[in-house]
């Protein structure tokens, strides 16, 4: 007897998002766009975390407060909402936002794998770009502004994905210099990117948050001396207090992630360009030939 692992599959202008079950581990699901992987989920276990980049911000929110005490966090982009659950599972109850562009593929998501009862989580429906840039707070915002909500975030996850590229209008300067704006004075961001060596496109942006925030680390899953490496994640964490992987490096568990921060960052860095809206490039494209 055959079995359906497919959940859903739905056309999102002219992309196919698709939400599967998987056949060895079941109550764990895979979201991907165009065949891109998005997000993997476990339903029974939401600390149970597939991807490594996923399992660093996981790390750095635990140590972001208290066990078990609240935590403000945001995130921009909310694929199936992998990190949402963590939270919650960890810290039942916290308060969390959702910026998402695609309300289409949020609800077939909540519908198919609903988030726990009492769990404190709202949406924001629209492009994060123009989000962070509405009214704050102290710039007389109007009162029907959906940004009021986003304010003294303690957690930012920045993962905005067109499918497999992130656009620079996400990842330039003034973008995250709203975040920077948005975040508690201890808040923390984390970004998620796709690079490898040379890591030129990291370099920029190691650069460019390094302009905005005090503290900066980066974590890299592969070697980054390697210059025949794949394509990988990358999480750059800042925050304008010490950051917790920096003082506490165990944190990042075994075996440890190569990072880098303080002064080797800043010679990795080097003459790296700082990315503004007029100066800025996207991501690099996995099916650039150069990565194959």
């Amino acid at each position: 007897m055959s079995w359906n692992r497919r959940v859903f599959s739905l056309s999102l202008d002219n992309r196919k998002a698709k939400l599967v079950q998987s056949r060895r581990r079941p109550g764990r699901y895979e979201l991907s766009v165009d065949g891109i992987p998005q997000s993997v989920v476990s339903m029974t276990e939401p600390t149970d975390l597939e991807y490594a980049y996923t399992r660093h911000i996981a790390r750095a929110m635990d140590a972001a407060a208290e066990p078990g005490a609240p935590l403000f966090t945001v995130h921009l982009g909310a694929g199936a909402l992998t990190l949402a659950r963590y939270v919650e599972a960890t810290r039942p109850g916290s308060p969390q936002l959702v910026v998402e562009f695609e309300p289409t593929l949020y609800a077939a998501v909540i519908a198919a794998l609903p988030l726990p009862p009492g769990s404190d989580l709202r949406v924001i429906f629209g492009d994060a770009r123009a989000v962070a840039d509405a009214d704050l707070p102290d710039e007389k915002p109007m009162p029907s502004s959906p940004s009021r909500e986003w304010v003294d975030a303690r957690f930012t996850v920045v993962d905005l994905w067109d499918a497999a590229v992130i656009r620079h209008r996400v990842a330039s300067q003034e973008f995250y210099r709203r975040i920077a704006a948005r975040s508690a004075a201890t808040g923390v961001v984390a970004v998620n990117l796709l690079d490898g060596h040379p890591f030129e496109y990291s370099r920029r942006q190691a650069a460019t948050l390094s302009s905005v925030f005090e503290h900066v680390a980066i974590v890299f899953d592969a070697e980054p001396e390697d210059d025949e490496g794949p394509l990988g994640n990358v999480v750059i964490f800042a925050s304008d207090e010490p950051l917790d992987i920096v003082t506490t490096p165990d944190l990042l568990g075994t075996p440890r992630p190569h990072y880098l921060h303080d002064g080797p960052l800043n010679s990795w860095i080097a003459d790296a360009r700082i990315m503004t809206d007029a100066d800025g490039t996207d991501s690099p494209d996995p099916d650039d030939p150069i990565w194959n």
